[in-house]
């Protein structure tokens, strides 16, 4: 069945017109025909099962019949601050960060980042982010869609309300146990291609952030946060 995110109140008994996104997908892409049915949901916990019950030329509706409370959420919560980096690499963190579990998702500027948004563009670029988001939620079945926040910088993000329980990925860098006695809501630091400069690390550490080395090798910008969430998931899932 497919599964659809959709920004609009749902209740069961109730019908109503898909969003224009939903429509176009559903209706014109996959081509559905009425008495079609598929999962809905809208980020608030649990999903619904929906009916297809009228499509015309330019809108279509839908009755709400049932819903399931079903909460596929991680066993911790994590906001992750994922320096920014160019093309295909930035898609792929947050596709693979969402599927893996992550809360939120703090863009972030640093002295190797890549790229820095122009104004006029900074909202089609995060509007396309959040889609990708939204898209990989449908698909791994998650029912609460991560929010990705607006780049702000290093300095602004440790001075902002984190949890306790602070992670900066750190290669090569002594570091106690992270994991043991951290807390399951925590943050998550992960730089550039090219890495957090010493200075960067060096003040995450005095913001309380713990370096953390995950293996022998340097991880790719897009592989860090896949690793750093499925040992996330494993640990939590674990204890």
């Amino acid at each position: 069945m497919n599964r659809f995110y959709i920004e609009t109140e749902l209740n069961t008994g109730n019908t109503i017109e898909l969003t224009e996104s939903v429509f176009h997908h559903w209706v014109r892409v996959l081509r559905a025909k009425e008495q079609e049915q598929a999962t809905f949901f809208n980020g608030k916990g649990g999903e619904y099962v929906v009916t297809l019950t009228e499509i015309n030329k330019k809108n279509a509706f839908v009755s709400i019949d049932q819903f399931d409370s079903v909460d596929r959420t991680a066993p911790f919560s994590v906001v992750l601050g994922q320096v920014m980096s160019k093309g295909d690499r930035m898609d792929y963190a947050i596709q693979k960060a969402t599927e893996l579990g992550v809360t939120t998702i703090q863009l972030l500027t640093s002295e190797r980042c890549e790229m820095r948004l122009k104004y006029d563009r900074d909202q089609k670029k995060l509007d396309h982010w959040q889609s990708i988001a939204i898209a990989a939620c449908e698909q791994c079945g998650m029912n609460r869609v991560p929010q990705v926040l607006a780049p702000i910088s290093l300095d602004e993000w440790f001075s902002s309300n984190l949890p306790e329980s602070r992670f900066v990925l750190a290669p090569n860098k002594n570091q106690e146990n992270v994991l043991q006695n951290s807390q399951n809501n925590l943050a998550l630091l992960i730089g550039p291609e090219g890495g957090l400069s010493e200075a960067e690390i060096n003040t995450a550490n005095v913001n309380h952030f713990k370096n953390w080395c995950i293996g022998d090798r340097v991880l790719r910008t897009e592989t860090a946060p896949v690793v750093a969430l499925s040992i996330l998931n494993y640990h939590f899932a674990s204890n």
